[in-house]
């Protein structure tokens, strides 16, 4: 279980990708501002794995309201009140969670789980981020090839060799 901010869910719901999501975990939570950052242009379905929270507004809410946009203000409250990691990628977003102790991933980190995972080899990683990238996701390429690096793909077949007994 996890909570999420908006900017994966909403390259995973645009370039219809939600199973790199499921395939890692069982349950998303995500505060009712992540819903309405997600459904801004078009309405969505969310899948059963994923479940709106309501928020309590605290004194933790409004204090990141204060240097964060509302839907980061929420899911990191939300991930603090669950104690849940957070997937998140905005860069301060990430530095107050983790200062708060959380754990984050981002959706560099969703791919790489999924790549060692064995629900995606490198090459189709390397075209979904192609596609994330010229859909707006922001990230360096050197972030992404140091990721896809440091994948052993010597370990990833012993892996799925174990996985397949």
């Amino acid at each position: 279980m996890i909570v999420s901010d908006s900017t994966a869910l909403i390259i995973l719901f645009d370039l219809d990708r939600l199973e790199l999501l499921e395939n890692i975990f069982e349950k998303i939570y995500i505060p009712s501002s992540v819903l309405d950052e997600i459904s801004f242009k078009y309405p969505i379905l969310l899948p059963p794995f994923i479940k709106v929270i309501e928020l309590k507004e605290d004194e933790l809410f409004h204090s990141l309201q204060m240097i964060l946009d509302i839907g980061e203000s929420e899911a990191i409250a939300l991930a603090k009140e669950m104690n849940l990691s957070i997937i998140i990628d905005e860069k301060k977003g990430r530095k107050i969670a983790k200062s708060m102790g959380l754990k984050v991933i981002g959706l560099l980190g969703v791919v790489y789980l999924n790549i060692k995972k064995g629900f995606l080899s490198k090459s189709k990683a390397r075209e979904f981020l192609d596609r994330a990238i010229n859909n707006g996701y922001r990230i360096s390429n050197k972030m992404v090839e140091d990721m896809l690096y440091s994948i052993d793909d010597e370990n990833l077949k012993i892996i799925k060799l174990k996985d397949n007994r």
